[in-house]
């Protein structure tokens, strides 16, 4: 993901102090989650942008810890942390495809709004299966673009993306993105798409059997 530094730190304080857009479909998925959440949980979280969500889940579990490739987001994570006296959570700067993270480590796995921002996908549901204890789950929450918005997907994103004002976001359908989970060896709990709208992101939990 390092081609997505240079936008990500760019927009990093202005993303922090961004709305979110559905605040129901967002609460409903920190809803979802902390069901399957446990206090006794260590958690992940990759791609954690400002730690809003991985803050959201810190009173649900043991520790959680949220990493990202660009250093302005862990910036303000540890901000935000620190500001909140959060003890059980902290932020490090670092890439899922590259985390030396020990098998079967780990409790839960988040992923929210990332795994179309990584350049291998199936790469990463598979390490994230090996860093889970059986019976883990990997939660996510995903843009399945395939099919969608033809212009945004082929003219602007790939122009944005040259001109380092855009992320390079990969499009698979909702069907392509479960069958890799069921690949890698998941059991799926929850395929959840607010409203149905094909626009809106994909909310899976995926569990390793145990």
């Amino acid at each position: 993901m390092a081609q997505s530094h240079r936008f990500w730190n760019w927009i990093a304080r202005r993303y922090a102090r961004m709305p979110i857009r559905d605040q129901a479909s967002y609460r409903e998925k920190l809803d979802r989650t902390q069901a399957v959440l446990q206090s006794d949980w260590d958690v992940l979280e990759f791609g954690c942008g400002t730690g809003t969500t991985a803050l959201e889940h810190a009173p649900h579990v043991a520790e959680i810890r949220g990493i990202d490739s660009a250093p302005k987001m862990i910036e303000i994570c540890r901000e935000r942390a620190a500001a909140a006296g959060c003890a059980n959570a902290s932020f490090d700067l670092a890439a899922i495809d590259r985390l030396d993270q020990p098998d079967s480590s780990l409790d839960a796995v988040l992923g929210m709004s990332i795994l179309h921002l990584v350049d291998d996908r199936d790469a990463v549901i598979a390490n994230v299966f090996r860093m889970l204890r059986p019976g883990g789950a990997f939660i996510s929450s995903t843009i399945c673009l395939e099919g969608q918005a033809r212009l945004f997907r082929q003219v602007i994103l790939p122009i944005g993306n040259f001109l380092g004002v855009l992320p390079r976001i990969h499009a698979f359908s909702r069907t392509n993105l479960i069958a890799a989970f069921e690949a890698a060896g998941y059991e799926i709990e929850e395929n959840w798409q607010p409203d149905e709208d094909p626009m809106k992101a994909v909310f899976v939990i995926a569990r390793k059997p145990a």
